[in-house]
């Protein structure tokens, strides 16, 4: 039998949609350009991902725990500690924790006239969390309050002390113009009711240190929304789980700026790898993303401090860019089978790689149509960066890869927040992937510098150039279903300006686009979160710790 494959999974924070009436009732998906993407649906297997599960509007912490397969309904406790830890907070039992945000209240009256000061708070947020950090509550000697700055406009908020419940409320009222709330207990126990009191008096006390602050002065003055209070919410005391390694027989890392992930995946006892350039917002640098988890798989990566030292070396030295740059890179060593099979912080990578990417969802919070069509087009180049990476090491006898996309929860641009509409999934080997995509030929052109990102400031796409690339894709969409073998001297006004193929070899089921549509046809069917470790792990090959490679399997997907 053969070994084990080693698994990249994306998701892409937000992605599904609901049809859009200006790109003719398409959702984003299906009017971007995504040949890498189509490539795995055509090579793989696909379906529609319920995160929770049928008709729940999750948020990402609880979407994140089902995927990873530790149900929420058992281990949920909020999602403050996520946050908190994410941002570097250690927190002991007994401790709690919030996911805050950074807002701007009218003292006059009372209400929270944003509940997002700024989300382009980088070079603003770690100088107020500073100013808060270890903060006197008033009437509550003993306590100690741990403020960090997690990214945009978020910071994690934690609280240590004797006596402390995470059964209390919140104080964001969750939706501009309405009143900031006072925490009130949520069970009837003595501790919920002393916390309550003391979560309140937290929050005067951040207001009084941020009121009179010399940055809000200087935005007050500038005519910008201040950030005077900070919103409490989600509280949360850190949850005891088994570690991911333990539950599902693979060693894991995971690369998530977004600091909720981060810290989630840090409940898990899984590795959180720092990718330079990489953020939680609109200016990531996404290959960086898909160069620290493609070496962690192949094992140049074996552990967060070997790969921090790494990034000092190549930070002292002078890099050259683009294409040059990354033939420099690290080389990932050939693993013998026992380091494959059992990976370590001494040698072998990790089996199961995670990246987390939050752009895409931004773009429906902020109801950006056209910049979700933008934002996903730049993921699959992404997609394209980590397919040549994973391809080129195996075509070199350095193991086997297969790489999973979905989301963690719709996030349709008309409505501006989460919905309960299932997301596309799908799994494929890379191989077949790259089969799909037109062979070794076609993956070794895709460039690995650095990924252009949407300028979000700049004027978005109109709708009517994305309905004429709308129909572009449709005729693509159709050439490949009939069989039409690609050809890069077709005509640009039937088939668009671009030369990348589409599928021409399909494996596994039908589908040959990864959309919502497209996904339905699949062979998986709908699904929820709780069962894609689960899929995963037989797609892959996995074995428990200590057995052999291939004992018990049915052979290679």
């Amino acid at each position: 039998m053969s070994q084990s494959a080693r698994v990249l999974y994306l998701l892409v924070d937000g992605i599904g949609d609901v049809s859009i009436p200006a790109f003719g009732d398409r959702t984003a998906l299906e009017v971007a350009h995504t040949p890498h993407l189509d490539a795995l649906a055509a090579g793989g297997l696909n379906g529609l991902l319920d995160p929770v599960e049928p008709g729940l509007a999750c948020g990402s912490d609880t979407a994140h725990m089902s995927i990873f397969g530790y149900d929420p309904r058992i281990h949920y406790r909020g999602r403050g500690a996520f946050e908190s830890m994410g941002a570097g907070i250690a927190m002991a039992p007994g401790d709690i924790a919030f996911k805050c945000n950074f807002a701007t209240l009218d003292t006059a009256t009372g209400i929270v006239t944003s509940r997002r000061a700024d989300r382009h708070f980088e070079h603003l947020g770690p100088t107020l969390c500073a100013a808060l950090d270890g903060l006197a509550i008033p009437g509550y000697p003993g306590y100690h309050v741990t403020v960090r700055y997690a990214t945009e406009h978020r910071c994690g908020v934690a609280v240590s002390g004797p006596g402390l419940s995470d059964a209390v409320g919140d104080t964001d009222p969750l939706k501009d113009k309405l009143p900031l709330l006072k925490s009130k207990p949520t069970d009837d126990s003595p501790e919920a009711a002393f916390t309550a009191g003391l979560v309140n008096a937290l929050s005067d006390a951040i207001r009084a240190v941020l009121e009179p602050h010399p940055i809000n002065a200087q935005r007050l003055a500038a005519g910008e929304a201040v950030a005077n209070v900070v919103l409490l919410r989600g509280c949360g005391s850190r949850i005891r789980v088994p570690c991911f390694r333990d539950k599902h027989h693979m060693r894991a890392c995971l690369v998530a700026p977004t600091k909720i992930i981060a810290g989630l995946g840090l409940s898990f006892d899984i590795d959180s790898l720092e990718a330079p350039g990489a953020t939680g917002s609109y200016n990531s640098e996404l290959s960086s993303k898909a160069t620290t988890i493609c070496a962690a798989l192949t094992g140049a990566i074996s552990s967060p401090e070997q790969q921090l030292q790494a990034i000092e070396q190549r930070a002292q030295a002078v890099q050259p860019a683009g294409e040059q740059a990354a033939k420099q890179e690290q080389q990932a060593p050939v693993l013998t089978p026992e380091q494959w099979a059992n990976p370590g912080p001494g040698g072998g990578g990790y089996q199961f790689g995670f990246v987390h990417v939050k752009a895409v969802d931004d773009t429906g919070h902020d109801r950006m149509v056209g910049f979700k069509v933008r934002f996903l087009e730049a993921v699959d180049k992404m997609v394209g960066q980590m397919l040549r990476r994973l391809w080129e090491a195996e075509a070199a006898g350095r193991g086997r890869y297969a790489m999973v996309v979905s989301g963690d929860h719709s996030t349709p641009v008309l409505f501006g927040d989460h919905s309960n509409e299932p997301v596309p999934f799908v799994i494929c080997n890379v191989r077949h992937a790259v089969e799909a995509l037109g062979g070794p030929a076609h993956i070794l052109k895709v460039p690995l510098a650095p990924i252009p990102m949407p300028d979000v400031k700049g004027t978005p796409p109109r709708p009517e150039d994305l309905c004429k690339q709308a129909a572009f894709k449709d005729a693509r969409r159709k050439a490949s279903w009939a069989g039409r073998p690609w050809d890069p001297a077709m005509p640009p006004e039937l088939f668009g300006p671009w030369r990348d193929p589409w599928p021409t070899c399909v494996r596994g089921d039908p589908v040959r686009c990864y959309d919502e549509v497209s996904a339905a046809r699949g062979g998986l069917g709908r699904f929820p979160g709780s069962q894609v470790l689960t899929l995963v792990k037989q797609f892959a090959g996995v074995t428990p710790l200590g057995v052999a490679a291939g004992a018990g399997q049915g052979g290679e997907p």
